[in-house]
């Protein structure tokens, strides 16, 4: 007999076109409703994810948490998804994926006494590929989505193996009709997908019903229809179930498809509405992920303790990266409330990593030397770094002496001459001073520079300064690169590698293009931006500002209509990397800006940044999301060459045969919902006022990292990593201490697994380390934590995501968990 598994749930959007506190009172109202309803209706069993929701409960309302606890004994309350919140699924980095399970999943084992097994994120636009390794080692071997629908993409069938690069499977589920009931007779659900249960593979399936979005659940009315047509339905069985219960039905006999790929796409104007909210969740997750590793470091190397409250800023975080949040297509007052819970986080993290960092440094022993001043610089990976470092120096009190005279010098830990410029403070005021200079940083550690204002004998020889890179009004040029700049644009008129003897592009680069963007706030029902070309930006100065031994830079200021762009073009005397600094101030309404890179590769492959991995697409000129890379690489005579796009900010792009654009901003209307399907929703009406996305200033860093061979050789991986979280630097001082001046934490051998966790452990037993390969091979490597005395060996698979936990007492070994450290 065909079996309908009938999910009585309550989509609920905590934001959305309203604030999380109207949000909060409707999950109180139907989580009362749906606990009334059991009361009345034996069979009825209610189905709820989303973890934050009970906390919330269990602290605001401890009577119902007790009440909902007892249900959930009874396995009439069934505790689905196991994640912190229903996130968006492309946006966030991978270990906020992580951090969703962990939290959620302890949290549930704390409070319930067991875990979810079935992932739920039914609204969410798209899914990432790499979902399912994550998935599956939080303990979730099943998922349930609905985004992409029927008409997005096609799927052979409803349910089906879900499989990631390293061979992780999910068994998986996607909803038909929908997730909730637009009326309260569920009978027109069920004869809809009468039909589909006649299909092979299809003699099991779940029906969603009960109201949704903004709560309420399943009515008297939804529940008592379901029971008059249990007892009509002659063929079908029809049960008050759960998605648990669903795929334990599923016979094993059934050989599902398997699915290899990323499922999307559903509405993508959200990878680029509300830049704002995207550029605090990319610098909250750095911040936070750096402030760990460095308060082990602390920890581990002074008497402070290592732990910190950071349980709370993860959940801030994570509760932003809703759906309704991180996509940009909530209400306008939503983003303000969201700028509060990042604002905690990062202060949580920013005091945390400071911290560590002043008690590392104070136990550092600084020898007092006249005119000396100590600068202490940390790195917060797990490999070598060689990064550009500014910082500001001097106090009221060095009036007329701490500007720079040019007779300074300063010398790395082991007393190598670095050079170094002077560049404009932040402050205008004569005893401030800004430094720049490239820092050669090792591995999870830190190192101390000195700078002498008058240096002793023993390195008065020291040549002072290097001669200044070679630069112009419109010209830069280095030892690897030489870059021209548009007079008339603004943008790259000319890149040329030097080394390779290669035009980096194929015309005019990073010229700003302004179409016409006439959709709502998703950009429902289109795969690409193909509106009419507004104009392009046109410049109005341009010209040299800094020139120096370290670095030189251009500004580029051009205008469109009544918009502001700035693109600050820095390149490095020791790199063959271009740094792009952008400020825009925007003045547009639906429109859209977009930097467009020519390039006269063919034959190219086009590679995205997703969470803990990598994903290549066509090259169709479809807008996709992406992380802090991009990469376009192909053929250029007999060679490969190619270009990364680093960004510390921007999620959508696009690329075709010989481009790849970057869209920085949209200004549709704040939640304007209007999709293609559902004729009814709203139309702006004309001369009402309406707040639009984007209006004003906002700035973000880009970076050009042409290369021979492909992105894996270029290390884009980590560029892109160090792009985002960049080495912090402390103006020590003189006093005793048992460190060194140069310090290592860890070292790995293997060049394409990442280190990107370590962190104390949630138990409170040690640390944990996580890891990731991230050029789809196998890896052989050894993991050496010296100030431990612990070593990892083991090998990985490709695109592996692997957990160790390292614990505090040595006799005893090192062992693998899983992602939410309860295995």
């Amino acid at each position: 007999m065909k079996r309908l598994h009938m999910i009585g749930n309550a989509h609920l959007d905590p934001v959305w076109l309203w604030q999380w506190q109207e949000g909060f009172h409707e999950i109180k109202a139907t989580f009362r409703s749906a606990l009334d309803r059991m009361n009345e209706y034996p069979d009825f069993i209610f189905t709820s994810s989303s973890v934050a929701y009970y906390e919330w409960i269990e602290h605001n309302c401890p009577s119902m948490f007790e009440e909902i606890k007892q249900r959930a004994a009874e396995g009439r309350w069934v505790i689905c998804g196991g994640w912190w919140i229903q996130p968006d699924c492309n946006l966030p980095n991978g270990e906020s994926f992580v951090r969703q399970g962990l939290c959620g999943q302890r949290y549930l084992k704390e409070k319930f006494g067991v875990t979810a097994n079935v992932g739920y994120n039914v609204d969410s636009f798209g899914h990432h590929a790499m979902l399912p390794q994550i998935l599956k080692k939080s303990g979730l071997d099943y998922y349930v989505m609905m985004r992409p629908m029927d008409h997005e993409m096609d799927l052979p069938s409803r349910v089906f193996q879900w499989e990631s690069d390293d061979g992780s499977q999910v068994l998986s589920y996607r909803i038909p009709i929908g997730y909730y009931s637009v009326q309260d007779n569920v009978g027109e659900q069920i004869e809809l997908m009468s039909g589909e249960l006649e299909l092979p593979l299809h003699d099991r399936l779940m029906c969603f019903y009960g109201v949704g979005n903004h709560g309420g659940g399943p009515t008297k009315k939804n529940i008592e229809s379901v029971m008059r047509l249990r007892q009509e339905q002659a063929d079908t069985e029809i049960l008050f179930s759960s998605p648990d219960r669903f795929f334990a039905d599923l016979t094993d006999e059934n050989e599902y498809p398997i699915i290899h790929a990323e499922l999307q796409m559903h509405a993508i104007g959200c990878y680029s509405a509300h830049s704002a909210v995207k550029r605090w969740n990319r610098q909250a997750e750095n911040l936070l992920m750096a402030a760990e590793k460095l308060s082990v470091i602390g920890g581990t190397l002074t008497e402070i303790p290592c732990a910190a409250p950071f349980g709370q800023a993860w959940k801030n975080v994570l509760f932003n990266q809703f759906h309704d949040i991180l996509p940009g297509t909530s209400i306008l007052p939503a983003f303000e409330d969201a700028l509060d819970l990042y604002g905690e986080a990062r202060t949580i993290a920013s005091r945390a990593m400071n911290h560590a960092m002043q008690a590392v440094s104070w136990s550092v022993g600084i020898a007092q030397e006249e005119g000396m001043t100590p600068i202490v610089v940390f790195n917060p990976h797990a490999w070598r770094v060689s990064s550009y470092v500014e910082l500001e120096f001097g106090h009221p009190g060095w009036v007329g002496d701490s500007l720079l005279k040019g007779t300074e010098v300063l010398v790395d830990s082991e007393s190598n001459p670095i050079p170094f410029q002077e560049v404009q403070s932040l402050a205008s005021t004569d005893f401030r001073s800004r430094l720049g200079f490239f820092a050669e940083l090792p591995a999870l550690g830190y190192r101390v520079y000195r700078l002498y204002k008058n240096p002793p004998e023993a390195l008065a020889h020291i040549e002072k300064e290097k001669a200044p890179i070679r630069a112009s009004d419109l010209m830069i040029e280095n030892e690897w690169l030489k870059l021209e700049i548009n007079a008339q644009t603004g943008a790259i008129s000319r890149l040329f590698d030097k080394k390779s003897a290669v035009e980096v592009f194929e015309g005019d680069a990073a010229k700003a293009i302004v179409l016409e963007d006439l959709t709502d706030t998703w950009s429902h029902g289109i795969a690409k931006f193909a509106g009419d070309i507004s104009g392009e930006f046109e410049a109005v100065s341009v010209k040299l500002i800094e020139r120096g031994s370290v670095k030189s830079v251009i500004r580029a200021e051009s205008r469109f209509g009544h918009s502001q762009l700035i693109q600050q073009f820095t390149m490095y005397a020791d790199s063959e990397q271009i740094d792009v600094d952008v400020t825009v101030d925007w003045r547009e309404r639906h429109r859209l800006l977009k930097l467009h890179f020519p390039v006269p590769y063919r034959s190219c492959i086009g590679t995205y940044e997703i969470p803990y991995g990598h994903i290549e697409r066509p090259l169709n000129g479809n807008e996709v999301p992406a992380l802090s890379w991009v990469d376009l690489t192909g053929e250029w005579g007999r060679d490969l060459y190619g270009l990364s796009i680093l960004n510390d900010g921007k999620y959508s792009f696009d690329m075709g045969e010989g481009y790849v654009r970057m869209t920085v901003l949209r200004s549709p209307i704040y939640a304007h919902h209007e999709p293609v399907w559902h004729p009814k929703d709203y139309i702006p009406i004309p001369g009402r006022e309406y707040d639009y996305m984007d209006q004003g200033a906002q700035s973000f860093r880009y970076s050009l990292l042409p290369h021979t061979g492909n992105w894996k050789s270029a290390r884009t991986v980590k560029r892109a990593a160090e792009l985002n979280m960049k080495p912090i630097s402390l103006i020590g001082t003189y006093h005793e201490g048992i460190l060194p001046h140069y310090l290592e934490f860890v070292n790995v051998d293997c060049e394409h697994v990442i280190v990107s966790v370590v962190k104390p452990a949630e138990d409170g037993d040690g640390l944990i380390i996580r890891c990731y390969e991230t050029n789809k091979a196998e890896a052989k490597v050894t993991i050496d934590f010296p100030h431990l005395g612990r070593t990892i060996r083991t090998t990985f698979g490709p695109c592996e995501i692997r957990t160790f936990r390292i614990p505090a007492d040595k006799s005893q070994p090192i062992t693998e968990t899983n992602l939410t450290e309860l295995e």
